[in-house]
């Protein structure tokens, strides 16, 4: 899908033909939509087909007539399941006279910028919007690792009373989530860094204080992964004890009462059998008294059980 937008008084307006100073976003673009771009641009193929690869690594090229800057995103892998998340990689091509975007997927990271919610937003000064989309993209990264934190801490009371994997699967789902958002963040932070050092794009001052806050907020978001993980870790392997120990339990207070109720029925197997039981079988309060006998020594076994914390 090609799709081309303007500034037009301070907004971004989506335009059908490819212009000067223009953003071109390409995601999972066709062939010719590929061949229209290179002819129109005169940036280079190679740079662009790159970016139709899903394992292409966070970083910085530099081509004949463009920069390209790799970066990953989330993205969600299965909507069926709350925060299971991978990262894929997202093209920033920086030329001349135009600014172009690619990637396979549709993502969430550039639909506000669309949409004009974002200030300032000026596709005439190119690097200023690219230290803009990562911007949005830690503040992006930030924003569901603080709902996966939110999820951990609403599923910590279910979990101590759990006796099944279901929620223990989930908190792993969540840990491989964090795994992908940690790498990612790591590899973002090399770009920025490359970046900050002025030496592949120039910087203006105000492009390096939006970009010194961009860092920032990537290294803020690196540190809530790395501690999140942690937590999630301790918790998994806490959890997984608990729910061990839950199922303990309960097969524990099984066995009790298997053992409490197995006295009646052995009195009852015995006396049930076809032999005289003499004066004690003649009385008509016989049957209320054996099953008065049998409860009190059910309830003694209970009572012994309780106090040695087998019940």
């Amino acid at each position: 899908m090609l799709k081309i937008f303007t500034n037009n008084m301070e907004k971004l307006k989506e335009v059908k033909a490819i212009v000067p100073n223009s953003w071109i976003e390409l995601t999972s673009p066709t062939e010719e939509e590929i061949k229209k771009v290179v002819t129109e641009t005169g940036i280079e193929e190679e740079l662009l087909t790159k970016l139709l690869d899903d394992d292409e690594l966070p970083r910085i090229e530099v081509g004949n007539k463009g920069i390209l800057i790799v970066i990953d995103t989330p993205y969600i892998t299965d909507n069926n399941h709350k925060h299971k998340y991978n990262t894929y990689p997202i093209g920033l091509i920086i030329s001349e006279n135009h600014f172009i975007t690619i990637s396979l997927k549709d993502n969430q990271l550039l639909s506000d910028f669309k949409e004009n919610k974002i200030k300032d937003l000026n596709v005439n000064k190119k690097i200023k919007f690219v230290i803009q989309i990562l911007t949005r993209l830690a503040g992006l990264y930030q924003k569901e690792l603080k709902d996966i934190d939110d999820d951990i801490n609403s599923k910590e009371k279910t979990l101590y009373k759990s006796t099944n994997n279901k929620q223990l699967v989930n908190l792993l789902n969540i840990e491989k989530t964090l795994v992908y958002f940690y790498t990612s963040l790591k590899a973002n932070d090399v770009v920025l860094e490359k970046l900050s050092r002025g030496n592949l794009i120039t910087l203006y001052d105000e492009d390096k204080d939006l970009l010194e806050d961009a860092i920032i907020e990537n290294k803020q978001a690196i540190e809530m992964a790395t501690i999140y993980r942690e937590i999630l870790t301790s918790m998994t392997d806490t959890y997984a004890t608990i729910i061990s120990n839950n199922l303990n339990d309960v097969m524990k207070f099984l066995a009790g009462i298997t053992i409490v109720f197995s006295v009646p029925t052995m009195i009852a197997s015995f006396l049930g059998m076809n032999v005289p039981l003499g004066k004690a079988g003649e009385s008509s309060i016989s049957f209320i008294i054996i099953i008065v006998v049998s409860f009190v020594i059910a309830g003694v076994i209970a009572w012994i059980l309780k106090r040695k914390n087998m019940l």
